[in-house]
């Protein structure tokens, strides 16, 4: 059995985009180390030293499962990285109503139940953004202007409302990775004409960007946020931010499953093998 495991699903069994260059970095620090799917019931976690949710982009149908499997794995004795206190925390977009309450700059957001909390959300922000609380990759995702015509996806909810940031077409999103409380690099993402979305399956782009402080200053204190709410330590994580009303806020805090754009910005693997050495 390798030393670490990282986990994928049956999209991606060969790894995330650009993976290869982790295998080596790893390799290179005489670290072994596997791409398995989560899922796969072949796997005996027991003998690894390390298990890392890296592309698990499924889980979104399959919480319940998803979070079963974190908690089978640390019982089985590897350290899983960020854990499944964590996965179940973070996998719940409410935790953005969270963490403004605790301070951080967060676009506004509001819990949805139903028709009447989308009306209000409207009422409030005009056009709204109305996503399901358990998603990934933008899916699900809907811009409402008029509540009547709102017609969910994903039926049952619960959902999340938010402004749309009109600077996602402009400035972009700005993702920063923080590995180990330090960040250490940043993405740049804009939408494509006529979609909020920047994943590049709507349209969107992604690039390298020079690490800009205040945004690094933005993520890192974010995750320290995290840190003393969770009351752990995190091993890694993406914060992405938009420019809402002048200021960086946060959009999203990935902790559970972050590309970490490796075909884009191919040196995260090198403080993301420091984080695994650590912990071996």
């Amino acid at each position: 059995m390798p030393d670490v495991l990282l986990t994928t699903f049956s999209a991606m069994p060969h790894g995330e985009p650009g993976h290869a260059v982790l295998d080596l970095e790893l390799a290179r620090r005489g670290i072994s180390s596997r791409w398995v799917r989560w899922d796969d019931a072949d796997v005996d976690w027991s003998d690894a030293g390390v298990v890392a949710a890296r592309a698990t982009w499924d889980y979104e149908g399959r919480l319940a499962e998803f979070l079963e499997w974190a908690e089978s794995v640390e019982a089985a004795g590897p350290v899983l990285l960020n854990g499944s206190a964590v996965f179940r925390w973070n996998t719940d977009k409410r935790y953005l109503v969270e963490l403004a309450e605790c301070g951080v700059p967060v676009v506004p957001s509001v819990l949805v139940d139903g028709r009447d909390d989308v009306r209000a959300v409207v009422a409030r922000f005009g056009r709204a953004v109305v996503k399901p609380r358990v998603a990934a990759g933008g899916r699900g995702l809907l811009v409402v202007a008029d509540a009547d015509a709102w017609e969910p996806t994903s039926p049952g909810g619960p959902w999340l409302g938010q402004p749309v940031v009109e600077s996602v077409h402009s400035e972009g999103e700005h993702s920063v990775f923080v590995l180990d409380g330090r960040a250490v690099s940043q993405v740049r993402k804009v939408a494509a004409v006529g979609d909020v979305r920047v994943h590049e399956e709507y349209g969107g782009s992604s690039m390298i960007a020079d690490l800009d402080p205040v945004a690094a200053e933005v993520a890192v204190a974010t995750v320290r946020a995290v840190e003393e709410l969770l009351g752990t330590d995190l091993s890694y994580g993406r914060v992405d931010l938009m420019r809402y009303d002048g200021r960086l806020v946060v959009s999203e805090v990935e902790i559970t499953e972050p590309g970490l754009y490796l075909d884009v910005i191919p040196g995260n693997a090198v403080p993301f093998a420091d984080a695994v050495q650590a912990r071996l």
